[in-house]
């Protein structure tokens, strides 16, 4: 078995559960919410936000497009952080194993650089990581290849000797198209193990 390097985490609802829906949910009927995000794109605003584009600016400016749902809209810039909750606790406990037994751990998420700012001081961990290659400040989101390349160029580490956790398939795809090993994310325990099956960690530490 070719031997990791270093472990490459996604973010978003592998570290801390990502549930913009769970959130507008709590605020209205969850079809109202489904046909608000259908008839605004809003997910689309929020890549743009995780590509680089300013939060605010981009988050108002979206909002006065679509009036009948402005009030909502703005909610995506104003309760930001009640959308990106809670930590998930055994993916830090791995994450923070693996730091303590001298393994390398990257981070690699869709992420915009001001929100990334203010998820730092609510969840420590993101200042853990030896590396963070963070969209909103490359300009390049996953499963673009290029967002890959950079983490390859920058880390230094083989792609064979990479193991990438996410929770969209599309983006470990990517990433096994460069050579990297991947994870698909459905939880912390299957995660844990395959860390013990590459033996990263023993059953104890992945606990």
């Amino acid at each position: 078995m070719t031997q990791t390097e270093a472990v490459v985490f996604d973010i978003g609802r592998v570290l801390i559960n990502w549930d913009p829906e769970g959130f507008y949910d709590r605020l209205m009927p969850r079809a109202e919410r489904e046909r608000m995000f259908a008839e605004t794109g809003i997910e689309a605003m929020n890549a743009d936000v995780d590509r680089g584009a300013p939060f605010r600016e981009t988050v108002y400016a979206h909002a006065a497009r679509h009036p009948a749902w402005s009030e909502m809209i703005v909610k995506w810039h104003d309760n930001w952080l009640d959308m990106a909750q809670p930590v998930i606790p055994h993916s830090v406990r791995l994450l923070r194993a693996l730091r303590a037994r001298g393994t390398p751990v990257f981070a690699l998420t869709n992420f915009g650089a001001e929100t990334f700012e203010i998820a730092r001081p609510a969840y420590p961990f993101l200042d853990e990581f030896d590396r963070a290659y963070v969209s909103g400040r490359l300009g390049v989101l996953k499963p673009e290849p290029r967002i890959y390349e950079i983490v390859e160029e920058d880390g230094g580490t083989a792609p064979d000797r990479l193991l990438f956790v996410d929770d969209r398939a599309e983006n470990i795809a990517a990433a096994e198209a460069r050579g990297w090993r991947g994870h698909l994310f459905e939880g912390p325990e299957g995660f844990a193990a395959r860390l013990v099956a590459e033996g990263l960690l023993t059953g104890e530490e992945a606990q």
